[in-house]
Order: structure tokens, then C-alpha cells, then sequence
């Protein structure tokens, strides 16, 4: 019986894939191809999109430099880099040049060194959060302030006082309206800070509230519109106000007719007839809340005809703190709109200190005012003052003609500008120059349109802010030029 011999088998010399089975030609791995890439992924470390970062570098910096020498990472492979640095350019000409030096090994071994020059253009972009702030109208949360009043004096300060600790740097909008200011955010949560800071600001109260925009059902999140209401005390610098008797009481026995001085973290309150001092926060005033008598278009303007200085007043039992920058006084004045009748006004002041005969000075006349107030009514007639004093008058063309100084405003919409806004403003700048403990809270810069004089008062004797107290105006350069100016890039 003769067999015969079988053809050699096309499978000869391989073997079996140690996953799948599969006959495979033998290889380092004893995997087949498709077992091997479910395994091993070589892209490993390769981005598969372009980085969506942002990164803030400033202009001519090591951020910047990195930045710049990782887009010639690749082209550089086949060199050694030995050195790296900027070349000046026009600020706002949009090219940042970099200086390289590089080594390569040529030619048997010889290495060769060069200078060369990388030049960059800068290609305007806005990262996302910044279109929509530019959109201005996209926003998650916004504080509304009021405060009712017809002056702004206390939003006057307010102001200034975000501008010294840079809380509008968050804000998307800011609009002014009628009896208040919106700040607008794109998170709540810099919109309650922004609450945080008014209410150890400020004496004032709020409340939240939030409007339902959308729900996702799927993955349960929703979006809110956050409202913060923050109403402000509605009284003013240089009010007049009646407190109720049980504040008045609790106060040390004050009076119930005084004057408010200053307005910041609380109501600063002084008694005209005494002297005697105390301070209203908000908690307090929201329990026992009074009113202003007067406005200050109701102050009329008088002249003293004769002071006396008070020097041994004593208080009462229980009676509270003394002021110790003011002096009592009687004084005698009239009003310089009836200069032609011999009808004179008696009352006490706080402003001895300043008063001299033939000065003029800003008071309210309780005697021929019409006034509708719950505690003032129910007050016995002969405790009421007939005249109010509130502040000594100077020339207000002759101080703004001698202010060397500015301030710094926050850049926002108005509705409509008020003919009186700017009267007010310059009443507001008076009381900065007044007051000095109402200034150590703002930054007041010098106007270097203006020829500086070195003195405290002016001739007739209106304070002055001293050249000590005031600021340079730095004039900072845009996102494009000047050094250590800050640009946004990816």
C-alpha cells in the first residue's frame, strides 16, 4: 500500500493568539492586532483637542515666554535651545518678538550656534465669561440697593468706599435709577458677597429672592436668578430727626430733636442742646425707625448776631456720651432773607467751635415749618427748638475754585441725569473736606489740572484736604500696551 505525502500546511509556524485564540504569526506580544489595541493606546498623551484653557499673562513675562516657546516646541526637536528672551516692541503694535539662541551638532561633530528672531502676532479673542459680559445682558444675580431719600450723599460714600476695596470688579452692569443702584453678576455667589459688604457697611436690612429659569429633569439641575434687596437707613448726613421717647431713653436720655452727623456703619446722632452723642446701627433702627424732618433744600441760610459760649454743662443722670470736637453755644441769629425786620432766632448749637459774630450759617426754622411727624407731634411745644443749626456756610464758588483734588467714580448707566445731582455731589465734597473722620475711608486723588496749594483753610476759613491725605491718579494703560499690563490668552 503506497501513501502518499500531504502538502505542507499554510498554517505551519504560527500560533495561537493568547486572547482570542486566533492562529497569528508569532510576535513579541503572542496577541493578535486587535487584541493588542484593546490593550495599548499609543495616542496616549496626545491631546485630542486643542486646550480650552485660559491662562492671564502679563506682557513680557516667564508666563508669556513658556507660553510662546510651547508653540515652537515641535519645529524644535532636531535643536538644543541655550537661550530665550523678549524683544521690546511698540506697545499697540500687536507683534511680541522672542530672541532664540540654539545649538546644533554639524559636520563630524562640530556644533554650530545661532541667533534668530521669532516673531508673534496677537490675535484678538474673548474667552467665553468675557462675551458675556460684553453681551450685557447675561447675568444669575443682582444686589439692588435703595435707599428713600432725596439725597445721595450716603450713596455718594458708599462709592467711593466700593472703589477703595474693588467690589465692582466682579459686576457685569451697573445701572443707576431712581432712589438706588442695581449691580449686576454672573454668580451668586459674588452677589452675595457684594450683600456681605454692604451690610458691615452701611446701616441697612435685605432679603432674597430667586426666580426659576430652567430644569434640566434628567440630570436634576436647575437655574435660578438670584434678586438681593438691600434697602439702606433713610436717613442722610446733616438731617434732622425726632426719635421716638423709648429710643431716646435708651440712648442716655438724649433729646428727641437731633442732628445726624456722619453716616457709615451706623447713624452718628448728636444733641444740639446738650452736646451728648450716640450711635443707631441698623438692627436698632429697623426696631425703632424715625424719620428726617427736613431736606436739604429746606435749609435756609442765616447770620449770627451774638454767641455765648457754654463752658460748665453737666448732664443728667444715665445721661450717655459727650461730644468732645464740638462746643456748646446760645447764639442769637436771623435769617438773611429778613435782614430788613428786626426778627431774631434763639436756640442752642453744637457749633461753637466754628461760630463767630456776623458768620452765616445752613439751619432749619422749626418755628414756620409745617412738619407731619408721629413722635414730633406728641412732643411738648416748649422742648421743640425754634431753629436748628446744622453747618457753618462758606463760599462755595471761592472752595471749588481752591479744590485741588478729585475722586474716582464707578462707570455706570444712568436713566436720567437729575439737574440737582450735581449740587449735590459738591455738598458731598464739602462734608469730605469737613469731616475727617468721613475721609479716612475714602482715596482721594490730587487733580494735576489744578496748582496745589499748601494750606489747611482758606481764607474765610473753609477747610481744606491737606496735600498729605491725597493720592497720585495713576493712569494705568489698556490690556495691549504698558508694562505689567495683563492679557488673557489660550
Amino acid at each position: 500500500m503506497e501513501y502518499m505525502q500531504a502538502p505542507p500546511s499554510s498554517s505551519q509556524g504560527n500560533i495561537l493568539c493568547c486572547t482570542c485564540g486566533v492562529p497569528i504569526p508569532p510576535n513579541p506580544a503572542n496577541m493578535c492586532v486587535s487584541c493588542l489595541r484593546t490593550q495599548v493606546d499609543i495616542s496616549e498623551g496626545i491631546p485630542k483637542q486643542p486646550p480650552g484653557t485660559w491662562v492671564q499673562c502679563a506682557l513680557e513675562s516667564r508666563e508669556l515666554l513658556a507660553l510662546c516657546l510651547k508653540k515652537l516646541k515641535s519645529s524644535m526637536a532636531k535643536v538644543r535651545l541655550i537661550d530665550a528672551g523678549f524683544l521690546w516692541t511698540e506697545p499697540h503694535s500687536k507683534r511680541i518678538k522672542i530672541k532664540l539662541t540654539i545649538q546644533k551638532e554639524v559636520m563630524n561633530g562640530a556644533i554650530l550656534q545661532q541667533v534668530f528672531v521669532v516673531e508673534f502676532v496677537i490675535q484678538a479673542q474673548m474667552c467665553e465669561d468675557c462675551h458675556r459680559v460684553e453681551a450685557k445682558d447675561f447675568w444669575k444675580a443682582v444686589v439692588q440697593v435703595r435707599q428713600k431719600t432725596v439725597h445721595k450723599k450716603t450713596f455718594y460714600y458708599l462709592e467711593q468706599l466700593i472703589l477703595k476695596h474693588k467690589l465692582h470688579q466682579n459686576t457685569v452692569r451697573i445701572k443707576e435709577i431712581h432712589e438706588g443702584i442695581d449691580f449686576y453678576y454672573a454668580s451668586k455667589q459674588h452677589a452675595q458677597k457684594m450683600v456681605d459688604f454692604l451690610q458691615c457697611t452701611v446701616p441697612c436690612r435685605s432679603k432674597t429672592s430667586q426666580r426659576l429659569i430652567s430644569h434640566d429633569v434628567h440630570s436634576n439641575t436647575y437655574n435660578y436668578k438670584s434678586t438681593f434687596s438691600v434697602e439702606i437707613v433713610p436717613v442722610c448726613k446733616d438731617n434732622v430727626v425726632c426719635l421716638s421717647p423709648r429710643l431716646a431713653q435708651s440712648l442716655g436720655n438724649m433729646g428727641q430733636v437731633c442732628v445726624c452727623i456722619r453716616v457709615t456703619s451706623s447713624i452718628h446722632l448728636i444733641d444740639p442742646n446738650t452736646l451728648q452723642i450716640a450711635e443707631v446701627d441698623g438692627n436698632t433702627y429697623w426696631r425703632h425707625p424715625f424719620n428726617s424732618l427736613c431736606s436739604p433744600r429746606q435749609l435756609e441760610e442765616f447770620i449770627v448776631m451774638d454767641i455765648d459760649i457754654i463752658r460748665d454743662q453737666r448732664l443728667g443722670a444715665g445721661a450717655g456720651l459727650k461730644s468732645n470736637k464740638h462746643t456748646l453755644a446760645e447764639v442769637w441769629v436771623q435769617k438773611t432773607s429778613e435782614m430788613d425786620s428786626n426778627h431774631q432766632y434763639h436756640c442752642r448749637t453744637f457749633l461753637g467751635h466754628l461760630l463767630n459774630i456776623g458768620d452765616l450759617v445752613l439751619g432749619f426754622d422749626f418755628a414756620n415749618a409745617n412738619i407731619n411727624d408721629e413722635f414730633l407731634n406728641k412732643m411738648n411745644p416748649h422742648h421743640v427748638p425754634d431753629v436748628v443749626l446744622i453747618k457753618k456756610s462758606y463760599d462755595r464758588m471761592k472752595r471749588m475754585k481752591n479744590r485741588v483734588w478729585k475722586l474716582r467714580e464707578l462707570d455706570r448707566e444712568r436713566d436720567a441725569t437729575d439737574t440737582d445731582d450735581e449740587r449735590q455731589y459738591n455738598e458731598f465734597l464739602e462734608d469730605l473736606e469737613e469731616d475727617e473722620m468721613l475721609r479716612k475711608n475714602v482715596n482721594i486723588f490730587r487733580d494735576v489740572s489744578k496748582i496745589p496749594v499748601e494750606s489747611d483753610t482758606d481764607d474765610d476759613g473753609a477747610p481744606r484736604i491737606s496735600l498729605a491725605e491725597m493720592l497720585e491718579d495713576l493712569s494705568l494703560d489698556d490690556a495691549t500696551g504698558g508694562e505689567g499690563a495683563d492679557m488673557m490668552t489660550d
